[in-house]
């Protein structure tokens, strides 16, 4: 595994800027890989799969120490707007929760009170333990074989637009098998 001071330069690189959160997502996805005893993710990029829960700057660093990516079908990502990851060993099946504590703010601000407190953050994130900015949980996730790097499954078509569906996305409905947009689920509204 890579050093923070590593870790946090090539952040500061894929994110375009270094800030708290990327601090914060580079320490949180260390202690995961650590827990899970994965020291070298991108010689072992398929065995781990990663959940997001936020979609702000500390996942863009989860991503980069724990080599997963969208495209790679190893970084999946849950909208539920917590500072938090679980990493999934594939070839072990075990399971960390990693999510920041709320008083990680609080310890910073008593760490560096003279800073402003981006700066404060980021300094102090980069020197707490990891006892004082997360909570960790053994849990157990089970990965459908469908969202597993390297699936490859059938092709079908919606029958109401025909765009094409990968990967068991799709819902049958009074017999017909749909697209998510076509089943109601749509994010987007037809410009008219």
């Amino acid at each position: 595994m890579k050093s923070l001071s590593e870790y946090l330069d090539l952040a500061a690189q894929a994110h375009g800027h270094l800030c708290a959160g990327q601090v914060l997502g580079v320490r949180l996805a260390m202690l995961g890989l650590r827990e899970l005893g994965i020291d070298d993710p991108v010689a072992e990029r398929k065995r781990l799969v990663t959940y997001v829960e936020i979609d702000r700057c500390v996942t863009d660093a989860v991503a980069l120490v724990a080599n997963c990516r969208l495209g790679k079908r190893a970084l999946k990502f849950r909208d539920w707007g917590k500072v938090a990851a679980t990493f999934i060993d594939l070839k072990t099946g075990r399971a960390v929760r990693i999510a920041a504590k709320e008083s990680s703010k609080q310890a910073a601000r008593e760490m560096f009170p003279e800073l402003e407190k981006e700066a404060g953050q980021q300094k102090a994130y980069a020197q707490l333990s990891d006892e004082i900015l997360f909570d960790k949980k053994w849990v157990s996730v089970q990965v459908p074989a469908e969202d597993l790097p390297g699936f490859k499954g059938p092709r079908v078509v919606c029958a109401e637009c025909g765009e094409g569906i990968n990967f068991k996305r799709e819902i049958v409905r009074d017999g017909r098998t749909l697209c998510r947009a076509c089943a109601g689920e749509r994010y987007y509204k037809p410009a008219d």
